[in-house]
């Protein structure tokens, strides 16, 4: 009797210890009470980045036209130079002289001519006689304009206005045609290349008004902004198949020269967004490189969902598609609830939320 007394005893013990933990685990569940909120809906700027190459307007090599000798430099390397300026003299002796010898068959043929015409006026001499001296005269003052040109050559001139490059060859030096003697660059306005994906560039011409230039600004290697704005001018025809890029020119005045052809930098494009949705990035969560967010349903049973990203912003995507502005989606604790769970949640505003965010969307 005793032995069944005092097995009851532990029984109801043991019954009682059982009741007391579990009480107090389900207390403790209810007592996790998770943060949710919905995406806020506001007008925002979306800045976006591209690397950049920066190139003169215009630049060019400068070559040699005839063989010679490099008799002369007039100008330094890093020199600006105008239009018309004379910058190289290539020996121009050989080609004197030709210049002399052309000049004096085309005087030659030119008293020929006369002398042959006052025959011909006189009937001395036939009309085929005289077309014979005036094809002489002709043929003479080509080889005289040859020769001009050919003298021409010996001397290299800009041919727009520009910043001269290292030189090639050194004074003495000799050439042959068609030798490489500097560059020159015209950097009065500049060229910027970048490449933007397809559907940034869906986006940028669907949202471009008419006739309108996509402005455009320039952070320098050094992290400044350069002074000026510029504006998209061209977009290549064709898109990379490798890379799903298309690339975009734009022009930017440089007035003081600070950029040079060669250097680096990146565009930023500001776009607006009229009435985009705005969610904490910590809110989501990555499977396989997609992006989801656990939704909670009005019976508070958490599901997730995937989204898809229209920007990104410090702290904040902007969302394309996946969820609405009436959507509740869990703030914290990610990694504490599980799918078609119901739990305890607690409202907070969405513009609450965001402006405890780093972030300026104005």
């Amino acid at each position: 009797m005793s032995k069944n007394l005092m097995f009851m005893l532990a029984s109801v013990c043991v019954l009682l210890s059982y009741t007391g933990c579990h009480s107090k685990k389900e207390e403790k569940e209810e007592a996790t009470e998770f943060l949710v909120t919905n995406p806020l809906k506001r007008d925002t700027i979306v800045t976006r980045e591209y690397v950049s190459q920066i190139r003169s307007i215009q630049h060019i090599e400068l070559r040699a036209l005839e063989r010679g000798y490099l008799q002369k430099i007039y100008v330094d390397e890093g020199q600006s130079v105008k239009q018309g300026q004379l910058m190289f003299q290539i020996m121009p002796m050989l080609y004197k002289a030709e210049l002399q010898k052309a000049e004096a068959e085309a005087n030659f043929a030119e008293i020929e001519y006369k002398n042959t015409k006052v025959l011909a006026d006189s009937n001395v001499v036939s009309a085929n006689e005289l077309a014979m001296a005036q094809a002489k005269l002709n043929k003479a003052k080509a080889e005289l304009a040859l020769a001009a040109v050919h003298l021409g050559f010996t001397e290299i001139r800009a041919p727009f206005n520009g910043i001269m490059d290292h030189f090639q060859v050194r004074l003495g030096s000799l050439v042959d045609e068609g030798d490489l003697l500097t560059t020159l660059s015209d950097n009065s306005k500049m060229w910027v290349y970048f490449n933007v994906p397809e559907a940034e560039y869906l986006e940028y011409k669907s949202h471009a008004r008419k006739d309108s230039l996509i402005k455009v600004q320039l952070m320098m290697a050094n992290q400044q902004m350069f002074q000026y704005p510029g504006v998209v001018e061209t977009i290549e025809a064709d898109f990379n198949n490798e890379t799903g890029n298309i690339a975009f020119r734009a022009t930017f005045p440089n007035p003081n020269g600070l950029l040079r052809h060669g250097e680096t930098g990146n565009i930023r494009i500001e776009q607006p967004i009229n009435n985009g949705l705005l969610i904490p990035q910590k809110a989501t969560f990555e499977v396989l490189e997609k992006k989801y967010v656990y939704v909670v349903d009005k019976d508070n049973v958490v599901r997730s969902r995937e989204i898809t990203i229209a920007a990104e912003l410090p702290h904040i995507f902007v969302v394309r598609t996946g969820l609405t502005a009436g959507d509740r989606i869990l703030l914290e604790g990610l990694r504490q609830v599980h799918e078609n769970e119901k739990i305890a949640c607690k409202m907070v505003k969405p513009d609450s939320v965001i402006s405890h965010l780093e972030l300026y969307a104005e």
